[in-house]
């Protein structure tokens, strides 16, 4: 790295000597210069983030130049030194910006001590700085969004991206688990070397193995050649599995001896192939949840789930809902050559009111959508497709008060036990009230858990324990 550079001020030679040898086995790149006149030249010009002032210069007062940093802001702190020292003075110092005051003759522990720290503020406020500018922006990388829990997010994934360590990726389905993986991989050491995707979902089990691995020709009907698998294809670099809960028992094991080798077998083949990934996994399932059930292997998954990152659903990130949706309305009015702007007030009622089971992948299709088949300057009520434009999506349900006396349901309101003997246990109106729910939105599950507040998942969790 860069050595910070330091400018000592000093007009006498002899001091200006005994300073530099104090300072020799420093790693810092020092310039002296003995004007103040100089002394601004070269502040105005490098701005070196350490300035060692002496006050009694020949020429001009080393107040000047701390006065002249002070007024145009500029990133320099000051350490002062001067043979004339007081309270009043230090008081005063201080007040023009100076972030030390030394008094000759200085000695070299202090003086050392004192450049330290000032280097290291120096450093930490940069390194402040420039996570504030990154994270505070509307977008990282390929996320957009400023809400507290995507700048969360931001912060985690820069501390496992320095990391070797396999990071498992949790999320509901349009989160953008994928954006996540390929951001770790872009901001690791291994960001020159491949980034392969491999959704386990997308592709026959039957051929699952042969995408992983590779294969040898003749090794199955139709390999035709020697093909390399994914492993092989992301060598040096990162291999992201995602839907990884969909992998066989089976091929979770051969994943797993994978993982803990750090070699590979093809299909067909005998020979054993070293190769160097990070592994990167998402899932849009509980993992416990699967393990519980015996879909997961737990051995294979406490090997993945070193560095666990989750990624929040868009209805828990408050205004990062507007801001995307106006990015892919400004987005796809450029492409579809449209008029749009903006959306109305009614609208983004809706938008920010919808509880968005689909995630961010639902919201860019709902944009999407209007834009294509509507134009004008403002997005209103009338360009909205299902389920947005039903009058359950438009506001948020009023909360019901105690005094009310009523228990709420999808379909409709319903008289409050008032009775011990007609209690019914609570598993039995939670299921009840689901079942309405889902009739209610002619088996629409994810339109039924929006009129919930509550996950999909959730309900296929539930519907499967009762079926």
């Amino acid at each position: 790295m860069e050595k910070p550079k330091v400018l000592l001020v000093e007009d006498s030679p002899s001091l200006a000597e005994i300073y530099k040898q104090y300072l020799k086995n420093e790693a810092i790149s020092l310039t002296h210069c003995n004007t103040g006149r100089e002394a601004l030249r070269i502040v105005e010009f490098s701005q070196p983030p350490l300035v060692i002032l002496d006050l009694k210069l020949g020429d001009i007062p080393g107040e000047q130049i701390l006065e002249y940093i002070q007024k145009n802001k500029l990133p320099c702190s000051v350490i002062v030194v001067t043979a004339h020292g007081s309270v009043d003075m230090a008081v005063k110092l201080i007040q023009l910006g100076a972030q030390d005051f030394l008094q000759k003759p200085i000695e070299a522990a202090r003086l050392l001590t004192t450049v330290r720290n000032c280097i290291e503020n120096v450093r930490l406020k940069k390194l402040v700085s420039q996570l504030s500018n990154e994270f505070q922006q509307n977008s990282y990388h390929g996320f957009i969004g400023s809400s507290p829990a995507m700048q969360g997010l931001y912060r985690l994934i820069e501390s496992v991206s320095s990391s070797e360590a396999a990071v498992f990726v949790t999320g509901e389905s349009g989160t953008g688990k994928e954006v996540c993986a390929e951001t770790i991989h872009l901001r690791s050491r291994r960001a020159k070397g491949p980034f392969v995707a491999l959704n386990c979902a997308a592709i026959p089990k039957d051929l699952m193995e042969s995408e992983i691995f590779g294969h040898l020709k003749g090794s199955f009907t139709g390999a035709n050649t020697e093909r390399q698998g994914a492993a092989s294809q992301a060598d040096g670099g990162t291999l992201f599995l995602d839907e990884i809960g969909e992998l066989s028992i089976e091929l979770q094991t051969k994943l797993l001896r994978f993982i803990q080798s750090g070699t590979i077998k093809k299909v067909g083949g005998s020979k054993d192939e070293k190769v160097n990934v990070r592994f990167v996994c998402a899932t849009n399932r509980d993992p416990l949840d699967e393990i519980e059930a015996g879909r997961f292997r737990e051995d294979l998954y406490y090997r993945l789930n070193v560095l666990p990152l989750h990624l929040p659903p868009l209805r828990e990130r408050g205004n990062d809902i507007l801001l995307l949706a106006n990015h892919f309305l400004t987005l796809y009015s450029q492409e579809e050559n449209k008029h749009f702007e903006r959306f109305g007030d009614a609208v983004s009622s809706t938008l920010c009111a919808y509880q968005w089971p689909g995630n961010v992948r639902q919201l860019q299709n709902v944009v999407r959508n209007i834009v294509v088949l509507h134009d004008a300057q403002e997005v209103d009520p009338s360009h909205l497709p299902a389920p947005l434009n039903q009058p359950c999506v438009a506001q948020k349900a009023a909360p019901i008060t105690p005094s009310a006396n009523i228990v709420a349901t999808p379909a409709t309101l319903t008289p409050a036990p008032t009775t011990p003997e007609t209690i019914r246990p609570l598993a039995v109106v939670e299921r009840e009230a689901i079942e309405i729910a889902i009739n209610v939105c002619d088996g629409n599950i994810p339109k039924a858990a929006a009129l919930l507040d509550v996950s999909p998942s959730t309900l296929y969790r539930k519907k499967q324990a009762w079926d």
